[in-house]
């Protein structure tokens, strides 16, 4: 058995073409998971039941489910009800509500890391919950949950692969593609394995940059 890499060589425009579509749906979803996220995180510990009642049902489903199934249903279940939506919008919204529900408890679980004397400072001040909790409590529950915000970034780009099952040309589909043409399915996985390699690696360097800034802000 021979390797013919010079249809990797080939291929590189192509791949490098579906990592910056990766990288978009990424990007996007990733921007709407924080929103999700850091409003289901504040609600898990907010003192209203009811807001942490709504907010643990959403990310216990959420987490209980495959994405892959989530997309699906954003996708294929929606027509239903009479929403049509664009692969690529399905796919950033599927994955947005996906990402949301860890970041949710990224967020819970760095708010809960500070100490609960904190907060019982800051309203003894005379601060209110809400001030209390944008000036003492999340600058301190920042710093801690940088690295697991930086590992569900990473997480999530890889899994950005599910989408190649409704016709997004993402990195996987393209390489999909290319190999029906070039019937070089080692070469191309290859490629294909390294671009999504470079892609995590720059995140975690970008990630461990941030964590070293705060460091030394603090």
């Amino acid at each position: 058995m021979t390797f013919d890499f010079s249809a990797l060589f080939r291929a590189i425009p192509s791949l490098f073409w579906g990592a910056t579509v990766t990288v978009r749906v990424t990007g996007l979803s990733i921007a709407l998971g924080m929103v999700i996220g850091i409003i289901a995180g504040l609600a898990r510990v907010w003192p209203n039941m009811a807001l942490r009642g709504i907010s643990s049902a959403y990310i216990e489903l959420i987490r209980g489910t495959p994405l892959l199934v989530q997309i699906f249903i954003v996708y294929f279940g929606l027509p239903a009800l009479g929403l049509n939506l664009d692969p690529f919008i399905a796919g950033v919204i599927a994955m947005g509500i996906n990402s949301g529900a860890y970041i949710g408890e990224i967020v819970r679980g760095g708010i809960e890391s500070v100490a609960k004397g904190q907060m019982e400072a800051a309203r003894s001040l005379g601060l209110t919950y809400v001030q209390a909790m944008r000036h003492i409590i999340l600058p301190q529950a920042t710093n801690r949950i940088l690295p697991a915000m930086g590992n569900e970034f990473i997480a999530l780009l890889k899994d950005s692969s599910l989408v190649s099952t409704i016709a997004i040309a993402e990195l996987t589909r393209t390489g999909q593609i290319i190999i029906t043409r070039t019937f070089k399915s080692f070469e191309i996985w290859i490629g294909v394995a390294m671009f999504y390699f470079i892609m995590t690696y720059a995140i975690s360097r970008i990630v461990k940059f941030s964590e070293k800034r705060l460091r030394y802000s603090e």
